[in-house]
């Protein structure tokens, strides 16, 4: 009868124990005496995912009275002292993982918004270091779901400054889509120059715009020198401007004007229209969600460590738990966005005390 109900149960859970089995169940399990990467990797995926966990204090008690044997102290300083990049590597396994598993055709146009997000420093420690806030940069690719170009910034700088390794990550033949923010003539003239990917960019207000004969414009901030014209209007050089196609967007629900620099074709076979650039760039509201998804359901505004080493792994913790909701399949009648697997989750969750007690049950 046991064997029967356990068939049942992992038939409807479908692939989440093969998933922990897979990719959880490679980690390093007596590197430390106490606390194993293992253990520490699902104590702090059980924080991350468990959504009746408010702190690491509610799941030691958990863990102890239920016989496995941790403490907080023990945690702190791991969480100070082991190197994040285990689990940067396995949330590139796992990001990987997603991108075989929806098989994408290699040619097809990918829509790459990325974006930043703030998360606030509560830690004086921290504060006397100089760092009131740590920046965290990604896109996600709207083909997958997986986040990608992952850059974790302290301190202070505005977007313009930072963002190069996360546009970079924009897959070939795909469309980075950016706010104003990350708006520079620098930057444009580097887009322009990479002839496998495009961009759809929101130029700043301050930007001037001086149309040319053959429809496209040039691109530049306005504030710095200028040559008078035949007309006796002064005109911007070609040094200090940049020639690419404008696309000007009306968003009628927010009554507001977007003009967007692109490189997309405006003739040919692959022509993008002038309305598609638009519908591009209202897609980038998907990097919010995601900010928003991290934030909400998976405690990233609630950063428990007060040291940089360990913000970083809270951090990764927080992209693996939601990579692994996109590969995690639940029956079709439950839903299929994230939330709704996380919510599913947590009802079998409830069966095992914790995530921990569950990964255990399943890796051993």
């Amino acid at each position: 009868m046991e064997v029967i109900k356990n068939k049942k149960l992992v038939s409807m859970l479908s692939n989440f124990p093969n998933i922990i089995n897979k990719f959880l169940g490679d980690l390093p399990k007596d590197d430390y005496p106490v606390l194993d990467t293992f253990k520490f990797g699902s104590c702090w995926l059980s924080f991350v995912m468990d959504q009746s966990q408010s702190s690491m204090r509610d799941l030691f008690k958990r863990l102890n009275i239920r016989g496995i044997d941790m403490d907080i102290s023990t945690f702190s300083k791991a969480s100070k002292n082991r190197d994040p990049v285990v689990f940067h590597n396995l949330f590139l396994r796992l990001r990987s993982e997603l991108n075989k598993k929806k098989n994408i055709d290699p040619k097809a146009l990918v829509l790459f918004p990325i974006d930043s997000t703030i998360i606030s420093l509560t830690s004086k420690l921290l504060w006397k270091e100089g760092y009131h806030q740590v920046k965290l940069f990604s896109g996600i690719n709207l083909l997958t779901a997986e986040p990608g170009g992952i850059l974790i910034h302290f301190g202070q700088g505005h977007d313009s400054k930072y963002g190069e390794e996360t546009i970079a990550a924009t897959p070939k033949n795909g469309v980075n889509i950016m706010d104003r923010g990350f708006c520079k003539l620098e930057r444009i003239k580097d887009l322009i120059q990479d002839k496998e990917r495009y961009f759809v960019l929101r130029i700043k207000n301050d930007m001037s715009l001086q149309m040319q004969e053959n429809g496209k414009f040039l691109v530049g901030t306005g504030t710095k020198k200028a040559e008078l014209g035949r007309s006796g209007f002064p005109t911007m050089t070609h040094t200090q401007a940049v020639e690419c196609r404008i696309v000007n967007y009306c968003d009628l629900e927010e009554r507001t004007e977007f003009r967007l620099a692109t490189n997309l074709p405006e003739i040919g076979e692959f022509a993008i229209s002038n309305e598609e650039i638009g519908e591009f760039y209202r897609s980038r509201w998907q990097i919010e969600l995601l900010w928003k998804f991290l934030k909400m359901h998976l405690k990233l505004d609630r950063l428990i460590t007060k040291n940089i080493n360990g913000i970083e792994i809270q951090i990764y913790c927080c992209l693996i738990g939601y990579v692994v909701l996109q590969l995690v399949e639940i029956p079709k009648e439950f839903g299929s966005k994230a939330l709704d697997k996380l919510r599913y989750l947590q009802a079998f969750m409830c069966e095992n005390i914790s995530y921990v007690h569950w990964f255990r049950k399943i890796v051993f």
